[in-house]
């Protein structure tokens, strides 16, 4: 086992274009246009302060190659395709819901779903243990027939098609902590016991009519789709919480031979689209936790691909402690430099409804999976 880990970005990810808007909002209507909440800063910040710490020299850089037109057809409907291909070719437009295609985008979009294809064959080959992917678009709202959320093609999803088909896994574990939903991902193997999807996200935020508890599989993928919805206000406490309690436990008897990450720094104190409280420090031990799960049962293949976070000031610092987890060492960044900000907030307290909104997710996969020791002490 390698004790490598990969670092997968390019240039072209920066150039993919959204233009302005005030959040999620394009131009027009009754608010003065601002800076998208989709643009490149985000991401390029995280990669500069790499670079500032000096960090990115611990870590393997790997140049991400573009998917081909056949591998996004793993997931993705040929006419949907083709109209990416043509707004992109023209002046840009919307290829669905708020997903919105620039002059160029086609080729960054391909580029970005072979970056996790990239980090697939990195960790399968043996080149490093475990990768982090800047992808940009991001991809987990992506459905098979349409954008939604600012995503255009569905990174994770094509990725964990791709890896079943070259590699003939049969246990391909997808986890998704962005704040919201992964409704594309969910609909890609909602009927499937190969891929088992487990979601953390902000309850009732976007898409608003997805992801709940009940939402847990059809037929042959019934018990494999895991929706863990958590109250607004949720920090580090239940999301370790949730992670401890649910997701390990259905991994320990899943046995993954892959885990790939939809890793959205969104859930963060500071971000716009979203009301969580999880720290830089809580996303360091969210990935610890996960990385364990990997070495438990994969040799530590673990491929963490880059979604939302649109706090151009503080995804940085929570990226650049996820990289530190699946490296297994510190950067000299040692302390959160907003920590003077935050430090009131009850990030680290377990509040009673959200360790029941826990409980109710364990009640409703209990018969599909064996959960212990359901009950702690708030």
């Amino acid at each position: 086992m390698s004790d490598k880990t990969g670092f997968i970005y390019d240039e072209s990810y920066f150039w993919h274009d959204t233009g302005n808007g005030a959040l999620c909002l394009r131009p027009g209507g009754w608010i003065q246009a601002d800076t998208h909440s989709e643009n490149p800063e985000t991401k390029r910040r995280a990669k500069n302060l790499l670079e500032r710490s000096g960090f990115i020299k611990e870590l393997e850089v790997i140049a991400p190659r573009a998917a081909t037109r056949e591998e996004v057809e793993l997931n993705h409907v040929p006419s949907y395709i083709d109209k990416v291909k043509e707004l992109s070719d023209a002046n840009g437009g919307d290829a669905g819901e708020i997903a919105i295609v620039g002059v160029g985008s086609y080729e960054i979009a391909l580029l970005s779903a072979g970056g996790a294809l990239t980090g697939v064959d990195a960790v399968m080959s043996g080149e490093v243990q475990n990768v982090y992917a800047l992808t940009r678009p991001p991809g987990h709202h992506a459905e098979p027939e349409y954008g939604r959320g600012f995503c255009i093609f569905n990174n994770v999803a094509i990725a964990a098609r791709y890896a079943r088909e070259k590699y003939g896994l049969k246990r391909i574990m997808i986890l998704d902590w962005d704040v919201h939903h992964g409704n594309g991902t969910e609909t890609a193997f909602y009927h499937d016991p190969e891929v088992l999807f487990i979601s953390l996200h902000q309850e009732f935020n976007f898409p608003p009519d997805r992801g709940f508890v009940e939402h847990i599989g059809e037929d042959a993928g019934k018990g494999y789709n895991v929706n863990i919805p958590l109250p607004a206000g949720t920090g580090n406490a239940g999301y370790l919480y949730a992670l401890e309690k649910i997701v390990g436990p259905i991994a320990d008897q899943f046995k993954p031979e892959l885990i790939i990450v939809s890793a959205g720094q969104d859930p963060s104190p500071f971000d716009p689209l979203a009301q969580m409280m999880v720290t830089a420090e809580g996303f360091g031990k969210m990935a610890e936790a996960v990385k364990e799960i990997a070495e438990r049962h994969c040799d530590g293949r673990l491929v963490v691909c880059h979604e939302g976070g649109y706090s151009t000031a503080y995804v940085p610092f929570c990226t650049l402690r996820v990289i530190e987890a699946l490296k297994g060492a510190k950067s000299k960044v040692e302390e959160d430099p907003y920590e003077l900000v935050i430090k009131g907030l009850p990030s680290d307290v377990l509040a009673a409804h959200q360790k029941e909104a826990v409980e109710k997710v364990l009640k409703a996969q209990s018969e599909f999976w064996k959960f212990n020791d359901q009950a702690v002490e708030v």
